[in-house]
């Protein structure tokens, strides 16, 4: 398989982007909202709060668990998940590091 383009970019810069791309969703939002609220391992309780479809909060945790914003452990037949702490923390250094590059200088458009 060839080279993608995202390997033409730093690490850096594409970890920004897969946390980018997994806050890119309201429900993904809602759910990292319900886990920092809850502040515990959640399991079923995530889809009785949303107005989604399990399979549909499923596929939305997978995209966040991919993203390394959440963890999940298997709890018998369930899956509780939670914030990945150290990988939120990076998520977090790395997105303010974006935002607080700019300062602006002048007029612009």
């Amino acid at each position: 398989m060839g080279l993608t383009k995202s390997d033409e970019f730093t690490l850096k810069d594409n970890k920004i982007a897969k946390y980018a791309k997994a806050l890119a969703h309201p429900a993904r939002v809602a759910i990292l909202q319900l886990l920092i609220k809850k502040q515990a391992c959640i399991c079923g309780d995530i889809v009785d709060e949303l107005p989604l479809s399990q399979s549909t909060v499923s596929q939305h945790l997978k995209e966040l668990k991919d993203a390394g914003l959440i963890k999940g452990d298997i709890d018998g037949a369930k899956v509780c998940y939670c914030i990945d702490e150290n990988e939120w923390e990076q998520a977090k250094n790395y997105l303010n590091n974006l935002f607080i590059a700019y300062s602006p200088k002048g007029k612009c458009c």
